[in-house]
């Protein structure tokens, strides 16, 4: 699409369509890269699916296996228990990895607290998440943790703010463990462009859409059509060293009237990728200073 930055799609944007469909229709708008969801796998042969990623033209930003928490959370409830689903992850990566490139980030996070006992769920992680990213280092791959926003808490995250995930990954200290910066998820992290330079290299993933104020907990809106000051928070990734791929990642409940995963989604592809190449353009002309310290 540009040779200034790496545009992707992740398959949860493009919901309704099979995965066949998503790499031919990414590729045919340019797309650079692909998220990979594992769900749109499931009954195929993965070797043979996931070779038409390259044949398309296309590179693999992340992967999200169809169990992605350490705790139940909306989309995969089951099972409950936090060793059967990371050792599920861990078969994910181990049915996966083979066949995208070296260095992927596979998108982890914690799932939501049982009775709301977050402190629990942090213990786990520093336990489960070490284990995770030398499985993943085993095959030459790497986990990426994502925090979620807060109006996720009690369905799908038991941890916010990007801060408070670098302090857990800076106490794991793994080299195959970095983070997901999500700009749904984080943008009201306080600081939040001092915390993305603090991040530095351990930000392996970059994922784009808008805020609007939802309406449920589906409801994010493409790169440009909300509140989300996307080219200032590109600013900071960029001073934290960051040249990995932006992905598109966007949900969007049916049940919307307006819901964008019963629109045109070729159009929402390119509104996308409109919205973000003038966030991209913004980012790249506008002057830093004096932005160490905004609550983006």
């Amino acid at each position: 699409m540009n040779e200034r930055y790496c545009f992707g799609i992740s398959e949860f944007t493009t919901k309704p369509w099979k995965f066949e469909r998503d790499v031919e229709r990414y590729a045919a708008h340019g797309v650079d890269a692909i998220e990979v969801c594992e769900f749109k796998l499931e009954g195929l042969d993965y070797a043979r699916e996931l070779e038409r990623i390259g044949h398309a033209g296309l590179s693999v930003s992340s992967v999200q296996t169809t169990i992605h928490s350490l705790f139940a959370d909306s989309l995969v409830p089951q099972p409950s228990d936090p060793d059967e689903r990371v050792d599920a992850i861990y078969r994910a990566i181990e049915r996966i990895a083979p066949h995208v490139p070296k260095g992927t980030p596979f998108n982890i996070i914690t799932g939501a607290a049982p009775n709301g006992d977050c402190e629990h769920v942090y213990r786990y992680a520093l336990e489960a998440l070490p284990r995770l990213a030398d499985a993943a280092a085993a095959y030459g791959m790497r986990v990426a943790f994502e925090p979620l926003n807060p109006i996720l808490f009690h369905t799908d995250t038991a941890l916010w703010g990007l801060d408070a995930a670098l302090e857990l990954i800076q106490r794991i200290d793994h080299p195959a463990l970095g983070l997901t910066c999500d700009t749904w998820n984080v943008f009201e992290t306080p600081q939040l462009l001092d915390v993305i330079r603090a991040c530095g290299k351990r930000i392996y993933l970059v994922q784009v859409s808008d805020w609007r104020r939802p309406r449920n907990d589906a409801d994010r809106r493409c790169v440009g059509d909300g509140s989300i000051p996307t080219a200032r928070i590109v600013r900071a990734l960029r001073d934290a060293g960051y040249e990995g791929p932006y992905v598109v990642e966007i949900f969007s409940a049916e049940s919307l009237a307006d819901s964008l995963w019963t629109a045109d989604l070729d159009q929402v592809i390119d509104r996308n990728a409109v919205g973000f190449e003038r966030a991209w353009e913004e980012a790249t002309r506008q002057d830093p200073r004096g932005e160490r310290g905004v609550r983006a």
